[in-house]
């Protein structure tokens, strides 16, 4: 076999046959695809523990939003009630949202609450947060019952709330 001398820009000739050593080794292969996966396994996992994590939190958080929005209107409600159902009705209307307050005045309110029906109990629902209503069951002193919703607003300088309305 005879070898020709190598010219400038000739391509090289090919090695030779089977046996032949390459000038540098191969990669391994044995276990690369059980790296890929396990990674994938242990970055999802990682993945799934942060977001459900992330996802439990808001849940507790609008949880326990609802239940405190619960305990004040509960609290601003049971108060309105109490004036009203022991004949205070200065107390009632000074508890009133500023609304209400600006399309009734105090005498008003007052000439309208004494003639309504007195009542003998109540029981105060759980705050709609879509509605701002909260419904109330009452029991009047002949003994009817009725459900009526308690409309809440919130005091933009105080941030507390106070009833708008009590109606049916």
């Amino acid at each position: 076999m005879s070898t020709a001398p190598p010219y400038p820009g000739s391509i090289p000739p090919p090695p030779p046959g089977p046996g032949v050593h390459p000038p540098f080794p191969a990669p391994p292969v044995e276990g690369k695809g059980r790296r890929i996966g396990l990674g994938f396994g242990i970055g999802g996992g990682v993945l799934l523990l942060v977001c459900g994590g992330g996802a439990a939190a808001l849940w507790g958080l609008g949880t326990a939003g609802q239940e405190a929005l619960n305990e004040q209107t509960t609290v601003v409600v049971s108060r309105y009630l109490e004036a009203v159902q022991d004949r205070d009705f200065d107390k009632a209307y000074r508890q009133l949202c500023q609304d209400s307050k600006d399309e009734e005045s105090r005498a008003e309110y007052t000439e309208r609450m004494s003639a309504s029906e007195p009542f003998r109990s109540f029981q105060v629902g759980d705050f709609n947060s879509y509605t701002f209503t909260v419904p109330v069951r009452v029991t009047y002193t002949d003994g009817d019952v009725a459900t009526l919703q308690a409309e809440v607003a919130q005091n933009t300088s105080t941030g507390a709330f106070e009833v708008c309305e009590l109606g049916e």
